[in-house]
């Protein structure tokens, strides 16, 4: 069966400081459009909705728009910006660099699933 949906029309929107996800909900694909603010920090964004100390979602992800900085759990940094791709394990923070606004796509699913939820 074939699904076609549009970014312009999400199944579903959360937000939370200084962001929001929207997400679209395909058979075997959940797709997420990320959009950051300028001065977004997962640590004081995300991580008190989800009560954990780094994001525990995998990322698959192409960088449309903005900066943005991921450190490891295990202190290993790097920085994307407009046309990277990147891949994310568990296990990190990430923060918005400079005045611009991040806009990333994420394809691994669990973005569009279980991410800036709180846990239950």
């Amino acid at each position: 069966m074939m699904e076609v949906k549009t970014v312009d029309k999400p199944d579903e929107r959360r937000d939370f400081p200084r962001g929001h996800l929207e997400a679209l909900h395909l058979t075997g694909l959940d797709f997420a459009v990320a959009t950051f603010e300028p001065g977004w920090h997962w640590t004081e964004s995300v991580g008190p909705i989800v009560g954990t100390k780094s994001c525990e979602v995998h990322h698959n992800c192409y960088m449309v728009q903005g900066r943005m900085r991921l450190r490891m759990d295990d202190g290993a940094e790097s920085e994307v910006g407009p046309g990277d791709v990147f891949v994310c394990p568990p296990g990190h923070d990430a923060w918005v660099v400079g005045d611009e606004q991040v806009i990333l796509y994420d394809f691994a699913g669990g973005m569009a699933t279980d991410y800036a939820k709180a846990k239950s």
